[in-house]
């Protein structure tokens, strides 16, 4: 995986924009996948690949047969690996934004699906703090007001966002964290 640390442009803003608007930023190609999904998937250029030119980053989909559906799915990947990928430095006096509060309930723990359109700013949120806490996930938890655990639990759910922690582990000289079964 790529990190990138203060990435040129605004990370923050990426996320918060338009399809229309974060897809004006990206060379978009489309091509005829291949493998299973008979004669209407091998004649059409229904894939969809998305280059981020600010950021470098890429990301495809091709599992529909719909050109529309893969776009609107590799957008959506796209935003999740902007958040997984670029890291922000907090500042000194830093408090948890909006985006936390509105997902942190009163038993100090993070709920929201990872299909929701605030999912990528969270994590992106997530990973600043971790990494500003050099992979130590109890400095990490306090900053948000929660347990160890409850932080463990939230990052445990996303496998990519899980292995996002572990390079910023790995990079800080400890140990990778593995799933509780």
């Amino acid at each position: 995986m790529l990190w990138l640390m203060n990435a040129p442009g605004n990370r923050d803003q990426w996320l918060a924009q338009s399809d229309d608007a974060l897809l004006a930023q990206c060379e978009v190609d489309t091509y005829r996948a291949s493998g299973p999904g008979g004669q209407k998937r091998n004649k059409t250029s229904s894939a969809v690949r998305l280059r981020h030119r600010p950021s470098g980053l890429l990301v495809i989909a091709e599992e529909s047969r719909s050109q529309h559906e893969n776009k609107a799915r590799a957008l959506r990947r796209l935003r999740k690996v902007i958040a997984l990928s670029i890291r922000v430095e907090l500042p000194t006096e830093w408090t948890p934004p909006e985006v936390v509060a509105k997902y942190l309930t009163g038993a100090g723990r993070l709920e929201i699906s990872t299909k929701n359109e605030d999912y990528p700013s969270l994590v992106a949120v997530i990973l600043d703090v971790v990494s500003a806490c050099k992979g130590h996930m109890r400095e990490s938890a306090e900053q948000f007001g929660m347990t160890t655990s409850q932080l463990s639990r939230f990052i445990q759910r996303d496998g990519k966002l899980m292995d996002a922690l572990n390079q910023i582990r790995r990079g800080a000289g400890l140990k990778v964290i593995t799933c509780e079964s």
